[in-house]
């Protein structure tokens, strides 16, 4: 089983490398394996960290609803532009030179959000980063939550009435 894993792994990393240094990653709320919802800068060719001034990362795999969608970046000999960094166009905040970080809460019909990662990179930059995704519950949510907290405290009062009148 773990030799079919690592093949998979090998095989779909091998791929990613053949293509463009843009990339997609798919993203779940209930991450299995350390990799899961993780990913690097990669090169292809010419196409390198941050070729062009560019790199476009897009997240798919979340099915249509509210998320709180974070995401972190991190690198060395690179410098990411806070004013064009972004993530489904909300600008993120960049802590220093090769930091950055995304928050985004918002309602999507569907996946991807896409990361745009703007900035200069100076050699052998490379950088990572790491997704946390949070399903928001929708308002009704907790209206039923507190319906049913209600109907619990109401049996509980009846029985503590019954057991009053039968003292």
């Amino acid at each position: 089983m773990k030799r079919k894993l690592l093949a998979a792994t090998f095989f779909a990393l091998a791929s990613s490398f053949a293509s463009a240094a843009d990339q997609s990653v798919f993203v779940t709320t209930t991450p299995v394996l350390d990799t899961d919802n993780h990913f690097i800068g990669i090169t292809a060719g010419l196409d390198g960290i941050l070729s062009g001034g560019l790199d476009v990362i897009t997240f798919t795999g979340l099915a249509a609803g509210t998320y709180k969608f974070n995401v972190s970046v991190s690198g060395q000999n690179l410098y990411f532009d806070p004013l064009l960094s972004n993530l489904n166009g909300y600008t993120g905040v960049a802590v220093n030179a090769g930091i950055a970080s995304f928050e985004y809460i918002g309602i999507i019909g569907a996946s991807p959000f896409t990361l745009n990662l703007a900035g200069v990179a100076g050699p052998k930059a490379l950088y990572s980063g790491d997704v946390t995704v949070t399903a928001v519950p929708e308002p009704s949510t907790y209206a039923m939550l507190a319906a049913g907290l209600g109907v619990l405290g109401m049996i509980r009062r009846r029985k503590s009435a019954a057991r009053t009148n039968a003292a």
